[in-house]
């Protein structure tokens, strides 16, 4: 073709998450932002602070709800997470694909429901509410997509 070489990129601004797109030609370099990404253990909520310590130096840190967004309604005690930074600032908060959690509140399921693959809700044991299939009950355990909320099947 003609001229040369490009990039087309996506660049997401890790103070604000905010998303921009950008086009480099080819050979352009950019500077690669210090992140550090390290494992940690989800220990224990206090208020509104999150507790978590880290796997290898076993110091603990403290992560507020807005630090976690929206994944800490499936944070439970003993997850391990990794913690993204760059420098002092916590840009994410990865969770596990998938986490499972027991079913603590949903309408009872009625025998012979199996066969329409309907869906109800349920309240699990951190608080989320998750769409279910109709045959899961209270105490049982459901195995969660973290990503999009999907219900992935029936733990033992």
């Amino acid at each position: 073709g003609k001229g040369s070489a490009f990039v087309r990129t996506k660049l997401k601004n890790a103070q604000t998450g905010s998303v921009v797109e950008r086009t480099f030609r080819a050979g352009e370099t950019v500077p690669q932002a210090n992140l550090e990404k390290r494992t940690k253990q989800f220990t224990y909520r206090e208020a509104d602070q999150f507790v978590f310590m880290d796997m290898e130096t076993y110091e603990e840190s403290r992560l507020n709800e807005s630090q976690i967004g929206d994944r800490v309604k499936y944070l439970k005690e003993e997850m391990e997470v990794n913690v993204l930074t760059w420098g002092e600032k916590v840009i994410e908060v990865e969770l596990p694909n998938s986490v499972v959690l027991e079913v603590t509140e949903t309408d009872p399921g009625v025998k012979g429901d199996t066969a329409t693959g309907g869906t109800k809700p349920a309240t699990v044991e951190t608080g989320a509410t998750v769409m279910v299939p109709l045959f899961i009950s209270i105490g049982e355990k459901v195995k969660i997509d973290t990503r999009n909320d999907e219900y992935l099947g029936r733990e033992k």
